[in-house]
């Protein structure tokens, strides 16, 4: 990589930043759902995943995806293809957006369902206070395979087309959406919309995703951007307040590099929640 692509990858992180913080920080003090300092407890560790959740995934994510256009053009009829082709692309990316988030919301369950795969989510959940930045608090695998789950749909019904030859707005959009929305999910605001938060997610359904409030409370949600996902497969819960209390059972370690590396040892994650088939799960894992 050359390194005026490095500088140009770099700037351009640091205004999205500027930008996200701009739009956030103000309405974050005028609407707090629970008042609280800009430079908080690990406010630097999630700002360090930032820009570590900027560069890293889309790098993992090259030969998989390419691997995934590979195959979805020899297992997909060819017909498919050139059907979806010539879709208006308002409608070829309305239709990604709903059978994506179908595929994140299965990938997003699975993490949480599968020990080997929660030990990474665990990081995502450790924080015990809700804003804007804790959407970037994800290790690099954690949000590699959530996107990549929520691309395969897309993918395989042929609404990417990564060999038309030109560049494919499709899988762009899905990512570019997705990551705006999750700071808008996770900010520290107190509005509710009414019958608008059984269409589009809302602050308050996800920080409910994100709540401690007791082992029947969590594991609810999953859905990043359209809720009825998850009143489709029972996991929708939104009551009228908010949580009590966020984070998870277990704990993590303070510093970023151990939060990186933590999650890669066969030991015991010490984030893993106490539930009896997460913890016979992690037992084998460790042998």
């Amino acid at each position: 990589m050359h390194l005026n692509a490095v500088i140009y990858g770099a700037a351009q992180t640091s205004a999205k930043l500027l930008l996200v913080m701009a739009i956030f920080v103000p309405l974050e003090r005028l609407f707090a759902a629970r008042p609280k300092k800009l430079l908080r407890r690990a406010f630097f560790t999630d700002l360090g995943y930032y820009f570590i959740g900027s560069m890293i995934p889309k790098l993992l994510l090259i030969l998989p995806l390419s691997l995934l256009a590979w195959a979805a053009h020899r297992a997909v009829p060819g017909g498919l293809f050139a059907l979806m082709a010539q879709l208006p692309v308002g409608l070829r990316l309305i239709a990604a957006l709903i059978v994506g988030e179908i595929g994140y919301y299965w990938g997003h369950r699975w993490m949480h369902e599968i020990p080997a795969l929660w030990r990474f989510h665990a990081i995502h959940h450790s924080a015990e206070d809700m804003d804007w930045l804790i959407n970037t608090r994800a290790h690099p695998l954690d949000v590699f395979f959530g996107r990549f789950c929520g691309l395969v749909p897309i993918y395989m019904l042929g609404l990417a087309q990564p060999m038309a030859g030109k560049l494919d707005v499709v899988p762009l959009f899905f990512a570019l959406i997705g990551s705006l929305w999750g700071f808008f999910v996770h900010a520290n605001v107190n509005w509710r919309f009414g019958p608008i938060e059984w269409i589009v997610t809302t602050p308050a359904f996800h920080h409910w995703h994100h709540t401690n409030d007791g082992p029947e409370l969590i594991d609810k949600n999953y859905a990043a951007m359209l809720p009825w996902i998850d009143r489709l497969f029972g996991t929708h819960y939104l009551p009228q307040h908010l949580p009590r209390t966020y984070g998870i059972s277990g704990a993590v370690p303070e510093a970023l590099a151990l939060q990186l590396l933590t999650p890669l040892r066969l030991a015991r994650f010490p984030a893993d929640r106490p539930h009896s088939e997460r913890e016979g799960a992690l037992d084998a894992l460790a042998g």
